[in-house]
């Protein structure tokens, strides 16, 4: 079994773990030593919406086993590009999804404007629900997604997500809740 820390590679992609130093890096507006840590090119506009970069950087100063559930930057390994990235909120379980599902985590991603309509989204989510599975056993899956963002709307509906309620986040508004169970035995 991969080490929970290592890269999760697919087809097309990289998911490298950013690690405290280098989301410290990032929200310092430190992207040159962020990117040398990384070891890939990260671009400004990650800098556009700090927030996931803000709540990651806390769950660590909470919790240093929250590692590997941290935010992956998604990576083009041919151009050695940060195209966007994928996160856990959490580690499993945590006590706000109870009510949902048991043992369950919620994901969120971004891509970068120049490299959305490419399927890195899908690929990446799907990616990183199999590590989930595989590696921890999780197979219930959360993912909050405002009724506006139709893209994303999609991609939830196209891998068999399912809503099971809504919210009104504080900083984002109305927010609909999906889940997805995969079956231990399902094959991706």
């Amino acid at each position: 079994m991969q080490k929970p820390t290592n890269d999760i590679v697919t087809s097309r992609l990289i998911l490298r773990l950013m690690d405290k130093a280098v989301i410290s890096n990032c929200l310092n507006k430190n992207l040159a030593e962020a990117a040398h840590l990384l070891k890939t090119q990260i671009p400004v506009e990650l800098l556009d919406y700090p927030s996931s970069l803000q709540y990651a950087l806390k769950q660590f100063e909470a919790d240093e086993s929250y590692l590997p559930w941290a935010a992956r930057a998604i990576i083009l390994p041919e151009a050695n590009q940060m195209v966007g990235l994928v996160r856990f909120h959490s580690q499993p379980n945590p006590e706000y999804l109870k009510d949902y599902a048991s043992h369950a985590v919620e994901f969120g991603y971004q891509i970068f404007k120049d490299y959305r309509k490419n399927g890195y989204a899908t690929e990446a989510v799907i990616a990183l629900m199999d590590w989930a599975k595989t590696t921890f056993g999780v197979v219930n899956f959360i993912a909050s997604v405002s009724p506006d963002n139709k893209d994303s709307l999609k991609l939830i509906s196209g891998l068999g997500f399912k809503k099971i309620g809504e919210v009104m986040d504080e900083r984002d508004g109305l927010e609909y809740i999906f889940l997805k169970h995969i079956r231990h035995d399902e094959v991706r």
